[in-house]
């Protein structure tokens, strides 16, 4: 059987892995694993109540730290903290990479008319709006009538800010050919970026008007916060920033070398697979980076919230869910 030192042992790292950049990195890196899309629903069930018995300290003999690890990696890779239910396989952070690296793919594609790019711009921001949606702070119902409206904003804003840019572009005639294509290689970065933030905003803006729930040390709902909601979506949207920045900047500058070396110019067939290649990489190194940012369950100070939930506890710290 388990030693107390033991149970103690791996609940004081799982808490130090949420305590730095680091840590975070290393905890993400794990929830977005792609291999956890394919894991039963007998595997799922086995992990969720291993984890139950680790709560309540009823685990059966010979169970390691590496097993309550993997459990746990696998709960939190598929199953929503706030209303246990399983997040749809497209749409949750393990999903993010393998279901969004075509759309990348096709966002950076070179030459890219009104119509490609708002049909791209389309895809790219209802994959978005279905993520943020599905990894929101659920502690509070939200309507289909505001996922609709949030989604049909969403969407707009995006498509609208992309073809203006590229629109600019395109009428820039003081740019030579060369120096065009370029600057349109690198038009998807601010594109998608300030369309990522109206996606946030407009697909949890239910948080802001209902406020989300905050806990004290116990775990114990302490009240409602809408204060807690505008931190929670300020730090996602910011994530959402700094998580298309290498992969809208970078691939094109690595492209725009490879294309001139001898051999892919006497192979032109190779530079959509090598472009796919660049993509995938780039992605996968910059999610698991950007939401690593802040701490899913963040910590608010009880003074900066609303004066009844101060006056309904005694904790000076309170912890909420940020959301992905």
């Amino acid at each position: 059987m388990r030693t107390e030192g033991c149970f103690q042992s791996f609940q004081f790292e799982t808490g130090a892995r949420e305590g730095s950049f680091f840590g975070r990195l290393r905890h993400f890196v794990d929830i977005i694993d792609p291999s956890t899309l394919f894991v039963s629903e007998k595997r799922l069930k086995e992990c969720i109540k291993l984890l139950d018995d680790y709560k309540h300290g009823s685990l059966p003999p010979g169970v390691s730290d590496a097993q309550l690890w993997e459990a746990q990696k696998i709960k939190q890779a598929i199953i929503h903290p706030d209303t246990g239910e399983k997040i749809f396989m497209p749409f949750r952070m393990s999903g993010y990479v393998p279901f969004g690296t075509p759309i990348v793919i096709g966002l950076l594609l070179p030459n890219q008319t009104v119509v490609s790019t708002i049909i791209w711009q389309w895809l790219n921001q209802s994959h978005n709006a279905c993520v943020n949606y599905a990894n929101r702070n659920a502690t509070k119902p939200t309507p289909t009538s505001k996922f609709i409206q949030g989604y049909a904003g969403a969407v707009t804003s995006a498509v609208s800010i992309a073809v203006g840019l590229n629109v600019l572009i395109q009428k820039a005639n003081k740019l030579n050919p060369a120096t065009r294509m370029i600057i349109q290689r690198f038009v998807p970065f601010p594109a998608v970026a300030s369309a990522n933030i109206c996606n946030v905003g407009l697909m949890r803006h239910n948080e802001l008007s209902e406020g989300i729930d905050v806990l004290d040390n116990n775990g114990n709902v302490v009240g409602s916060s809408k204060i807690a909601a505008r931190h929670a979506i300020m730090e996602t949207a910011f994530t959402r920033v700094v998580l298309p920045m290498p992969i809208f900047v970078l691939p094109p500058i690595i492209m725009s070398y490879l294309e001139r070396l001898r051999f892919l110019q006497s192979n032109r067939r190779l530079l959509l697979p090598i472009h796919s290649v660049v993509c995938l990489v780039t992605f996968g190194l910059s999610l698991p980076v950007a939401i690593s940012l802040f701490p899913q369950m963040s910590q608010i100070e009880v003074s900066c919230l609303e004066p009844e939930i101060a006056m309904a506890t005694d904790c000076k710290v309170v912890t909420y869910n940020k959301g992905l």
